[in-house]
């Protein structure tokens, strides 16, 4: 298993601001997410299959 990215690796990974990595969140968009104690992770295979599922 690979170490879980935070939401700053995402957002950086993606392209998109750390607030709008937060909004994809609020609304259930963007990739699934991990949360621990109330800190955000990110599989890296999660966000890789999102990517793969939003492309057009």
């Amino acid at each position: 298993m690979r170490t879980p990215l935070s939401s700053k690796e995402v957002a950086t990974l993606l392209g998109v601001s750390e607030p709008t990595l937060s909004r994809w969140r609020s609304s259930g968009d963007g990739p699934p997410v991990l949360t621990v104690k109330g800190i955000y992770r990110y599989r890296p295979e999660s966000v890789e299959q999102s990517v793969k599922e939003n492309e057009r």
